[in-house]
């Protein structure tokens, strides 16, 4: 038993040893008539493979004292359709600190197809087709489209970015919208620097190996007008080895926060300095950094002074408050009304608080951070809140990494009660959020960098539509309906209404009906009631034919058309922007000369055994009136990749229901 347990082992240990051995399927330069191919079985419906990509990362000792990353890159792909050209375009994103530049070397691309049975090459022409663009001021981007490509065309590259930016270690992705046969990332890390390693993803590692080695490190400093110091040393590194093969594309779909918060990658953070370097902390704790900000010019100082500058517009803004929630009120539609956002992206400000009252323009963390400062001028506690919304991707609670970071609100504490403001959004409720802001833990910046965590679950869109309707001696049906909207379609709607006018959204109402239709009457309350649901009213007269046979779908517009999950598998999880509670009540009254020939069956189903989900359909005729009830529940908004197949089915169900039709036969 010991002997065959022995050989066991040893069979694993090779087994592992060949597979850490395992190379990419592919060299650069090294390419052949048998490796152009019509379709690849990872995907027969591509446009586009990429066959291997490969990137690794050292560190060498420089000239300035210290040392350099080394980043090199090599791809090839093959554009199999005219859709897949795209991935002929590539760009290369470099850091800078607006005094030095992260270096771009040894670029070289070439596209390659078959001519008369033999391999040709088009080479880049790097001073030509190599171009510059500024993406945002710590950032520049080399951009180049390779030449000649076509369908069938190989195309490979490769380049080198030397980097004095030691926490600028280059992340690496190995899933995208395009398959990959080979993703390959080595990082060799020496014992001198620490860095925090972030994966993420749903696809397994092929090969994950570390190894460790000893290396001669030199370094010297020849800045001053002196001799040059020179220090020699060994240190141990560590070899990372990171393999993923036949890695199938993910493209986004319905409710999906970002598809980067779901591609297999692996990022890293600086954490530590060690020895030979001077020791340090990098990262800091959450407290240290939410002190730094507090601190800063650009964030929280100017919330810490009087702000004399505020008392004249302090008496505008809180007039006629009896309270301190009528005050806070009154200051959050203020600032919401008479200021313009002109970024929804930032965390900082990029002018002093008294500018952007002056001007009435800023970003959203300004206009926030201005409505926190009047706040604080009333007398009223308030703190800002710093959060990623959800097109921007996941924050990590255990790091504080500010680049995970996208966005400012304002938290308002009033008697025992929380409230999370944003003041940049027009038409915004007191109180309320964008969905947007709801994805998952955020940050109050204050002395204690209180932790919280605004999740969708936490939302609910609740919706009551009813019809009431009559027919003619002809069979054609007048009507009222009437709908209370949940809070953010009260939002979509208000946003329409203001923007195209009450013509338009009427002519918008006529347009979802299925048969020729007028509609009169519009009613809409709560139009300038941000914290209150929209309510409209309308009449409608809905012309028919009258044959001997009438179908009319009972739901008039209302229900679900299609199902919004349509690929047959998901990759990674559904994110809903929030839980649903719709119902649908419709009294319809049976058209004169004729009767009910065929009613859609009632149904109640539960989406799991957990009640996850509910949706009830129940229809039933008497004394010539027929009434529905239709009710969809989704009590969560998050559901795994092997609950995406339940949820589809449960959603091919509801579409089905909302798409039968009422029978009327005449009589006779």
């Amino acid at each position: 038993m010991k002997r065959e347990l022995l050989i066991f082992l040893c069979l694993f240990a090779l087994n592992k040893q060949g597979l850490a051995q395992e190379k990419p399927p592919a060299k650069f330069g090294k390419v052949s008539p048998s490796d152009f191919k019509t379709f690849y079985s990872i995907d027969s419906n591509a446009n586009a493979v990429i066959i291997a990509d490969v990137g690794s990362t050292e560190m060498v000792g420089n000239s300035k004292g210290g040392f350099s990353l080394e980043f090199k890159c090599y791809r090839r792909a093959q554009i199999l359709g005219k859709n897949g050209y795209d991935i002929g375009d590539v760009s290369i994103v470099l850091y800078t600190d607006g005094e030095g530049e992260e270096e771009l070397i040894n670029l070289k691309a070439v596209t390659y197809n078959i001519e008369n049975g033999k391999v040709s090459e088009t080479k880049l022409e790097n001073k030509s087709g190599v171009f510059k663009d500024r993406l945002d001021k710590n950032h520049v981007s080399r951009k180049f489209t390779f030449p000649n490509i076509k369908e069938g065309s190989i195309i490979e590259y490769q380049y080198t970015i030397k980097s004095d930016f030691i926490f600028n270690l280059q992340p690496w992705e190995f899933q995208g919208e395009t398959p990959r046969l080979w993703s390959e990332y080595t990082a060799a890390i020496p014992e001198f620097y620490y860095y925090v390693t972030l994966s993420q993803g749903y696809q397994p590692f092929y090969i994950k190996d570390q190894k460790g080695r000893s290396v001669h490190f030199s370094r010297s400093d020849t800045r001053s007008a002196g001799p040059s110091e020179r220090e020699a040393f060994t240190a141990s590194v560590t070899d990372y080895r990171w393999v993923m093969k036949d890695v199938p594309a993910l493209k986004e779909e319905s409710f999906t926060s970002t598809i980067r918060n779901h591609i297999a990658k692996i990022q890293f953070q600086l954490a530590e300095y060690r020895y030979p370097s001077i020791p340090k902390n990098v990262m800091g704790s959450w407290t240290q950094t939410t002190d730094e900000l507090l601190k800063s010019e650009d964030f929280g100082f100017s919330l810490k002074k009087d702000n004399p500058w505020l008392s004249d517009v302090m008496g505008i803004a809180t007039r006629g408050a009896v309270n301190s929630l009528e005050k806070a009120k009154n200051i959050y539609a203020y600032v919401r009304d008479n200021m313009t956002c002109t970024n929804y992206n930032r965390i900082g400000l990029d002018q002093p608080l008294k500018n952007i009252l002056k001007n009435r323009i800023g970003n959203e963390a300004e206009i926030n951070l201005l409505l926190i400062a009047m706040f604080r001028k009333a007398d009223l506690e308030a703190h800002p809140v710093m959060l990623s919304t959800r097109s921007h991707g996941y924050t990590y609670e255990m790091y504080p990494l500010l680049e995970r970071f996208n966005y400012v609100i304002a938290q308002l504490n009033i008697d025992s009660h929380t409230y999370y403001l944003d003041a940049s959004e027009p038409h915004m409720g007191f109180g309320k959020l964008g969905y947007k802001c709801y994805n998952g833990h955020a940050r109050v910046i204050n002395a204690d960098a209180t932790p919280i965590e605004l999740t969708a679950d936490s939302l609910i869109e609740k919706k009551m539509t009813s019809f009431f309707i009559i027919s003619d001696n002809n069979g054609n049906f007048s009507g009222t309906a009437q709908k209370t909207a949940g809070f953010y379609e009260s939002c979509r709607l208000r946003n329409r209404i203001k923007e195209t006018g009450k013509d338009q959204f009427l002519s918008d109402i006529k347009q979802g009906f299925s048969s020729e239709t007028d509609v009169s009457g519009l009613v809409i309350d709560s139009l300038d009631k941000y914290e209150e649901p929209l309510f409209v009213k309308y009449n409608f007269d809905i012309r028919q034919e009258k044959d001997d046979i009438m179908y009319v779908n009972p739901m008039f517009g209302e229900g679900y058309r299609e199902n919004p999950f349509k690929s047959a598998q998901r990759l990674y999880p559904v994110e809903m922007p929030y839980t649903i509670d719709e119902t649908y009540l419709l009294q319809l009254q049976v058209p004169e000369g004729y009767v009910v020939d065929e009613l859609p069956k009632q149904i109640m189903v539960k989406l799991n055994e957990n009640d996850d989900g509910v949706f009830e359909y129940r229809l039933s005729e008497g004394n010539g009136t027929i009434s529905l009830r239709s009710r969809l529940r989704i009590k969560r908004s998050y559901f795994l990749p092997d609950e995406y197949n339940m949820l589809r089915k449960f959603f091919d169900l509801v579409v089905k229901k909302h798409n039968e039709q009422i029978v009327f036969k005449k009589k006779h």
